[in-house]
């Protein structure tokens, strides 16, 4: 679902055009690094806002359209994963059936998004990280 590259979604066509131009085999190490900890860092606000204010069971209140779901069973945080594609592409995403449904709405139910939500949240975070990571296959960190 969430798509976190060297440039793509996370500081624009600039920032991968720049990486490109610097590439090496440092450089790419440590930026494939940052690139699956900042990966790591949406999986987990993604589960977090999941699970906020979640009550499983008897109690279970569903979300309303344009919160993010409300975990009643755990399958869709559960199965919130980051996998390294390529050493600078990393995908963050839900295998659960239902998640693209709940991310972007269907003809029967309005959209409960948490990936897209949490992706905007770490942006800073992610652009910081591949900041470090530059600077540092630099030797300038």
């Amino acid at each position: 679902m969430a798509k976190v590259t060297g440039g793509k979604q996370v500081g624009g066509k600039q920032v991968g055009a720049k990486l490109r131009a610097m590439s090496g085999p440092e450089l790419e190490r440590h930026v494939g690094q940052a690139l699956f900890a900042a990966g790591n860092q949406i999986q987990v606000e993604a589960q977090i806002s999941i699970t906020r204010g979640a009550v499983s069971g008897k109690g279970h209140i569903p979300s309303k359209p344009g919160e993010p779901p409300k975990a009643d069973t755990h399958h869709l945080a559960n199965n919130i994963e980051t996998v390294q594609i390529s050493p600078l592409k990393v995908e963050v995403s839900s295998n659960a059936e239902y998640g693209v449904a709940l991310e972007y709405g269907t003809s029967k139910m309005a959209a409960r998004p948490y990936m897209r939500p949490a992706t905007e949240r770490v942006r800073p975070k992610v652009l910081e990280l591949v900041q470090l990571a530059v600077r540092r296959a630099k030797g300038r960190a």
